[in-house]
């Protein structure tokens, strides 16, 4: 698995900032079938090693493990909300 760098990292957590909206775009959970593309979630950080803290809709609290899953940003917060 590999890391992001610190520039990546500090990118990441920029962009994807505590209360933002996301949509799952991909993710290979056999152990979680419900959530496929098209899921949504609200953003709840990122970790150290770059993966995307997610509570999803579904009550889920899965990650979005970087360079493995993917979601986009439907709506995004400011750091100050």
């Amino acid at each position: 698995m590999r890391r992001p760098t610190p520039e990546m990292l500090q990118s990441l957590r920029a962009q994807y900032t505590k209360g933002s909206r996301v949509r799952l775009t991909q993710m290979d959970d056999p152990y979680r079938p419900d959530l496929k593309a098209g899921a949504m979630g609200t953003v709840n950080g990122v970790d150290d090693a770059g993966n995307i803290l997610v509570h999803w809709d579904c009550d889920s609290s899965l990650s979005v493990l970087y360079g493995v899953d993917a979601c986009t940003i439907v709506e995004r917060r400011k750091l100050n909300d």
